[in-house]
């Protein structure tokens, strides 16, 4: 699940190192997009609204900044970061690379157990319905997890969220478009695949399902212009294309 994190002092355990708590919560803004590209975002008023001092925030920005989500300029103001098309298409093709070899592993050791709580899984999805897309995405994000889970890949799902970081900005940025419907039946064939020892077709539906972001992405880089780094060129006559027109 993308945990939901609270904008208030009641978010930090101050138990815990508060570094990693204060990226996590701007990270978490960021790719919601509460916080939008060009944005400034001061240390002492992070600092001030958490009420601790500027260090754990300075260190948080830092990371954020190695994340691709901040720009840092010295004498300068920090901003958010606009999202890099470049960057989506490289984290899509990583991530689908591991999570193709990961619904493999699964496939050659089929699981009962594995099976039947990925199918309530899916099941949960689709009680989840076309009027909660954030709802899905959380949902999405368990699943994928739950895979990477299952195939002992848990240390390497999490070294992904890093990476995928400009793509779940742009997941919330199609909200509006999200074709939850679709992108269930290809949980389920990934299921399916699994469940049948089809290596093949579960790697199939799984990049078939993570391809989902790219074809969308023409649209939603058109219509969100100032989130992205660069509209690429001839963007307009795909988007034309894409909703159902001709170019001209």
């Amino acid at each position: 699940m993308i945990e939901h994190a609270e904008d208030s002092i009641q978010a930090l355990d101050l138990a815990r190192p508060i570094a990693p708590q204060v990226r996590h919560i701007l990270r978490d803004r960021i790719i919601r997009n509460v916080l939008i590209p060009n944005q400034k975002i001061s240390e002492s008023e992070i600092a001030a609204q958490f009420g601790v001092s500027r260090q754990p925030v300075r260190e948080a920005f830092i990371r954020l900044a190695s994340d691709g989500l901040l720009s840092i300029l010295p004498q300068r103001a920090t901003r958010i970061r606009r999202i890099d098309l470049a960057e989506v298409r490289e984290a899509r093709f990583i991530r689908e690379a591991v999570e193709a070899d990961i619904v493999t592993i699964l496939s050659q050791a089929s699981n009962a157990t594995l099976i039947a709580r990925l199918r309530r899984m899916v099941d949960q999805q689709r009680r989840i319905g076309e009027g909660d897309p954030i709802a899905f995405i959380e949902a999405d994000e368990a699943f994928h997890r739950e895979l990477a889970t299952a195939a002992g890949k848990a240390d390497i799902w999490r070294r992904l969220q890093d990476l995928k970081a400009q793509m779940d900005r742009v997941r919330f940025l199609s909200l509006a478009q999200f074709p939850i419907r679709k992108l269930i039946e290809q949980h389920s064939a990934i299921v399916d695949g699994i469940a049948n020892g089809a290596a093949y077709a579960a790697e199939r539906a799984l990049r078939e399902h993570l391809r989902e972001v790219l074809m969308d992405l023409p649209l939603i880089a058109y219509r969100n212009p100032d989130f992205f780094t660069a509209i690429p060129d001839g963007v307009e006559e795909r988007v034309v294309i894409i909703q159902g027109g001709e170019p001209e």
